[in-house]
């Protein structure tokens, strides 16, 4: 298998970028004359980034292997980039060259499954490999209708978003929620260009979804950190939750998730009241889990 991130992924980024950004936006005089692109054309880039078209022509075909650490700063300046998307430039532009490790079950480790346990007030979960479900609390999978009903191996974030009917009603702004996880599954990719079940995932998704499938050819990447949902639930309505995007301290490559509600309001009210109805005190077991591999 090749240690490259495939050329098209790179141009295609490198392509969607540009097209978002008018000359005018990037401070560049008008010129006369009908454009036929749509945004920027790459000799404006290579002019914004101070390098020659051919470089950068180069650049965006997959072709400049020891491309340096100014010219990728550049270009991102050039295309306005945000620290996401700058962070995605490079892991596409400069892939790890080390080949990929042998595969290995990712686990939740026992401290972190713990304290889902002891978090009772509201929904946590944590997040592996391309939004694998590793560990959830029992507010959590009281919040997500339908998704224990995913198979052993399947249960997985976006695969219940695009793939489940539930989540469709569950999420009042559905199709924000759902780009924002094909980005994460896109900055996922360049950083882990080698993992055989995402492009079974994005194969998948694609094939059963069309938005998906639109959306993850828009290139758009994102990472969250924190911020606010609006749910619709079948059995306790409206809810609005905000969650907090965290790293545990050597487990990089996993997530772990905390939704907050606002004391006093309607959202804390039907948070409890959802709690009164779900019993089930059982989450997903680390020991057993779906082989979701490096």
């Amino acid at each position: 298998m090749s240690e490259r991130v495939p050329d098209t992924d790179l141009r295609e980024f490198l392509r969607t970028r540009r097209a978002r950004i008018t000359p005018e936006q990037a401070g560049l005089p008008p010129q006369p004359g009908v454009r036929r692109v749509p945004g920027l054309r790459r000799e404006e880039v290579a002019q914004l980034a101070g390098v020659s078209v051919d470089y950068y022509v180069r650049l965006e075909r997959g072709r400049s292997a020891s491309v340096s650490v100014s010219v990728l700063e550049a270009v991102a300046r050039a295309l306005q980039l945000s620290d996401t998307e700058r962070d995605h430039l490079f892991a596409l532009a400069k892939p790890t060259r080390r080949r990929p490790r042998a595969t290995a079950t990712q686990r939740a480790r026992p401290g972190l499954v713990q304290a889902l346990e002891n978090i009772t007030d509201i929904p946590a979960l944590l997040l592996g490999h391309r939004l694998d479900v590793l560990a959830t609390n029992r507010l959590a999978r009281a919040l997500y209708p339908g998704f224990e009903d995913l198979p052993a191996g399947e249960q997985n974030i976006a695969r219940y978003m695009f793939l489940n009917d539930a989540a469709r009603d569950l999420y009042v702004d559905w199709a924000d929620t759902a780009r924002e996880q094909v980005g994460m599954l896109r900055l996922y990719a360049s950083h882990h260009p080698h993992d055989p079940r995402l492009a079974q995932l994005v194969g998948e998704l694609s094939a059963c979804d069309g938005d998906f499938r639109r959306w993850w050819a828009d290139h758009d990447v994102f990472q969250p950190r924190y911020g606010s949902k609006r749910y619709h639930h079948p059995l306790v309505g409206d809810l609005t939750l905000g969650f907090e995007a965290l790293t545990p301290v050597g487990d990089p490559d996993q997530t772990f998730g905390l939704y907050t509600v606002e004391p006093g309001s309607p959202s804390e009210n039907a948070l409890r009241l959802l709690a009164s109805w779900t019993a089930d005190n059982t989450h997903i077991n680390p020991e057993q889990p779906a082989k979701h591999e490096h």
